[in-house]
């Protein structure tokens, strides 16, 4: 069984699919570890790389650098690097203060790999807003995949993964609130995730293709209204509300996930530590069961399942989500007016 294009003319398909590096350099998924942000600079939204001081290359290609994106690939002259290892406390920090994002021209998830390029301009961290790092056409979810978790909520593992969708109009961005309706729930958890970028329109993936159709990795928040989880039997309501799915704070394309330190920290008390280790259901499994389901498009975003410590938010809070190798997503808490 291959990964099956939909409605793309197989010649052309073949093209698209005969790379999916990022910066074609080097052998390897992708030649260079990047982090991609979508960000705000005085009301213009763009993409861009996120360069900092600690990975080997020195600082990021000048304008005219071709850089690959979910559909292609491209060259570039030099070696672009991404941010500090490890959970950063969003745009503040020492860390934070080192960092920079090389604006890119053109979107890593569509167009031409030659259009997508880095146009030269680069701005301090602090100085820009950060934003969703994508806007999904749809947020696949998977429930009760860490032992632990399954085990603090009464259930059951299950024999097979359990998939439910989170809305696109959900995703918000670091530092975006985290809304609860208070006047329909009283009780709104966090649940900090590993989430898996798609890179690659695809169906039915093997295992042994796993790896091609990811692009990246980010930081996720399964924000669930809990009594409303148990009181519909089902989860839509529950985990749909505008604001329940922030994502952040950037995406990093290289980094295994088969073992990631993941943290979730309410007003800087720890409240979820454990590892992807954990999980029943790996990445690869993950995306052959949910491809199996349905069609993944370029963009779409997967959340892996929360580990044990689940638990409520109150107005005033900050909920902070860190994954070692990506970064930490940050977000405060209030109630619907």
């Amino acid at each position: 069984m291959s990964v099956r294009p939909l409605h793309v003319p197989p010649k052309r398909w073949r093209a698209t699919c005969s790379s999916l590096r990022t910066i074609d350099l080097l052998p390897g998924r992708y030649a260079l570890a990047m982090r991609i942000a979508r960000f705000s600079h005085n009301g213009e939204v763009s993409y861009g790389l996120v360069l900092g001081p600690d990975r080997p290359g020195g600082e990021a290609t000048g304008a005219g650098a071709n850089v690959a994106g979910a559909n292609g690939s491209g060259t570039a002259n030099g070696s672009a690097t991404a941010g500090v290892n490890g959970g950063i406390s969003g745009p503040a920090g020492s860390a934070a203060d080192q960092l920079m994002v090389a604006q890119l021209a053109g979107h890593p998830f569509g167009g031409r790999a030659e259009d997508i390029k880095l146009t030269g301009i680069r701005f301090p961290l602090a100085d820009v807003r950060l934003l969703a790092p994508i806007l999904p056409s749809k947020v696949i979810c998977i429930g009760t995949n860490y032992a632990e978790h399954v085990r603090e909520m009464g259930g059951e593992l299950p024999d097979e993964p359990v998939i439910f969708l989170k809305p696109s109009t959900a995703v918000s961005g670091p530092g975006d609130p985290i809304v609860r309706p208070t006047e329909l729930s009283e009780r709104v958890d966090y649940e900090g995730e590993l989430a898996v970028v798609i890179g690659r329109l695809c169906r039915q993936v093997p295992a042994e293709r796993v790896p091609e159709v990811i692009f990246g990795y980010t930081c996720a928040n399964d924000v669930t209204a809990r009594d409303l989880q148990a009181r519909d039997g089902q989860w839509t309501r529950a985990k749909g509300f505008d604001t329940f799915c922030p994502l952040g704070p950037w995406i990093e394309t290289d980094v295994d996930p088969a073992d990631l330190e993941l943290s979730t920290l309410l007003n800087g008390e720890v409240r979820q530590h454990s590892r992807t280790s954990k999980m029943t259901y790996g990445v690869p499994a993950l995306i052959m069961a949910v491809s199996q389901v349905m069609t993944l498009l370029p963009g779409d975003v997967l959340l892996t399942g929360t580990p044990a410590g689940v638990g409520p938010m109150q107005k005033g809070d900050q909920v902070s989500v860190s994954i070692e190798g990506i970064g930490t997503l940050s977000n405060p808490v209030t109630d619907r007016d």
